[in-house]
């Protein structure tokens, strides 16, 4: 009798501590498996060599450092990439969700504490003498009370419905942060492909100032040549044709070049009118790009972190939609003061109170439950699809990267050899004509030719650039798993 006794204290201490903290009914969390290769199929566009900035991935090591953007060499873009976090409404925009998303944790979180409340409460009542069905000898002046109570509520998470509300809750936030950082790099992303595109425009606007400048000069030979009797008109009309066309592929560039530069005031939360981009020709080389192995993509981009909580958030949603098939148990109490005046509402005398424990359980819902349950499954099953699709697609955009940088390297070099060809030729068709022996008409050839390779040059260093900036996107930029907040 006296070790019963004395085991009571501790197993009323059990059962309450089962009470408040209870177990979690539903499947627990395991991370979903994903197709794997073990390494990028898609070789890098050239060898790896030795960059200030980059070297081959590590053990823990494997992520691009600091501003990715550096790694252009560009003062202009390294001034402007910074001011996208600060002025951008787009990020403000996503800021603003994932906050109102680490509100909702707290707000989920109280549920796990009893909700306390006081009600002031203070009427008066007379019933008449008429009332009907009423015993009008109970009749009396009328009566009042004033009450002060204090009421508490409280759900006992048995089965782990309100703790898994917190950990989707939680869940839902670290995705929302991921999702700031994907808007961030794709932000990031779109205003240096903007910017080179911008200094693309200038590089070709260069090069048509510089083809007027020679067609002018063309143009001026070939009127002296006119009026001297040696050529044709048709060779004036001819170099004027060539002159007036180049100005007007000129005039053009200079359209796009604008529609860029107000492209980047917008990213960086400026009108368009007040933002001015001084013009620069693109002169720089895309850099080597490390892609690392396709395991560490799954820690460098913000968008697969992103699916892959919301798949731990689903999973707690099944576990929220089985917690319903049992029992709901709260406590209730009230304590207070109740009087029939001010002067008589503290005594002792006045003073009540009352403590309860409600447990409740649906029976029959036609099928409400299952319904939700199914819902809950159907839900988990769709993001884990998302989440795989979400990575493939990574895996696709690295591929998709890698190989248009190594295509356009060979092709670079193909156009440059095409490009001193063309202008080669140009400069033989040009001294033929003035020495007598060909046409204007040659000339004419050898020029659009020689313009059409030195603007698709430019062009495929424009390409060059844009599959860099891409490439790191695909690789997450500057961005790790880790980063994520610790909700």
């Amino acid at each position: 009798m006296s070790t019963s006794a004395h085991s009571r204290p501790a197993t009323l201490a059990a059962l309450l501590v089962l009470l408040l903290t209870g177990c979690m009914v539903g499947p627990k969390y395991a991370k979903p498996t994903v197709p794997m290769a073990p390494v990028n199929t898609e070789p890098p566009p050239d060898a790896f060599k030795e960059d200030p900035n980059w070297h081959p991935a590590q053990p823990a090591d494997s992520t691009f450092r600091g501003d990715w953007w550096t790694i252009f060499g560009d003062p202009q873009l390294n001034a402007l990439e910074p001011q996208i976090a600060t002025a951008n409404q787009t990020l403000k925009a996503a800021e603003a969700r994932f906050r109102e998303a680490r509100a909702q944790i707290r707000y989920n979180r109280a549920s796990l504490a009893p909700t306390v409340g006081v009600t002031l409460f203070a009427g008066g009542e007379r019933i008449s003498a008429n009332h009907p069905y009423f015993n009008s000898s109970l009749a009396n002046a009328g009566s009042a009370v004033i009450q002060l109570p204090v009421d508490l509520n409280y759900e006992i998470d048995l089965w782990g419905r309100i703790r898994r509300s917190v950990s989707a809750a939680r869940e839902e936030a670290q995705a929302n942060a991921a999702d700031l950082q994907t808007a961030l790099l794709s932000l990031q992303a779109e205003l240096a492909i903007d910017y080179f595109e911008a200094r693309t425009a200038d590089a070709q606007e260069k090069l048509l100032n510089d083809t007027v400048k020679d067609y002018e000069e063309a143009f001026r030979i070939t009127t002296n040549r006119f009026e001297g009797g040696v050529s044709g008109e048709s060779d004036v009309d001819q170099a004027k044709t060539q002159l007036e066309a180049a100005r007007v592929q000129a005039n053009d560039i200079a359209v796009v070049r604008a529609q860029y530069e107000h492209a980047i005031a917008v990213l960086l939360g400026q009108l368009p009118a007040s933002f001015t981009l001084a013009p620069s020709p693109l002169l720089a080389q895309p850099p080597i790009i490390p892609p690392g192995l396709p395991s560490q993509l799954l820690e460098r981009r913000p968008d697969i972190a992103a699916a892959e909580r919301r798949v731990a958030e689903a999973n707690d949603r099944v576990g929220i939609a089985r917690a319903a098939y049992y029992p709901t148990i709260s406590i209730s109490a009230v304590a207070g003061f109740e009087g029939t005046a001010l002067t008589n509402l503290l005594n002792a005398s006045s003073y009540l109170w009352s403590i309860g424990t409600m447990a409740s359980q649906t029976v029959f819902d036609f099928g409400r439950r299952r319904a939700i349950n199914e819902q809950a499954a159907a839900s988990y099953d769709e993001t884990v699809a998302n989440y795989r699709q979400t990575t493939l697609t990574a895996f696709r955009q690295v591929e998709d990267n890698l190989a248009a940088l190594r295509v356009l390297q060979q092709e670079a070099a193909h156009q440059h050899q095409a490009t001193q060809a063309a202008q080669a030729a140009q400069q033989i068709f040009n001294n033929r004509y003035v020495g007598g022996i060909d046409t204007y008409l040659q000339v004419v050839t050898a020029q659009t030719t020689a313009l059409a390779n030195e603007r698709n040059d430019i062009d495929i260093m424009r390409r060059q650039m844009d599959a860099s900036v891409l490439l790191v996107k695909a690789l997450g930029g500057g961005w790790n798993v880790s980063n994520l907040p610790k909700l």
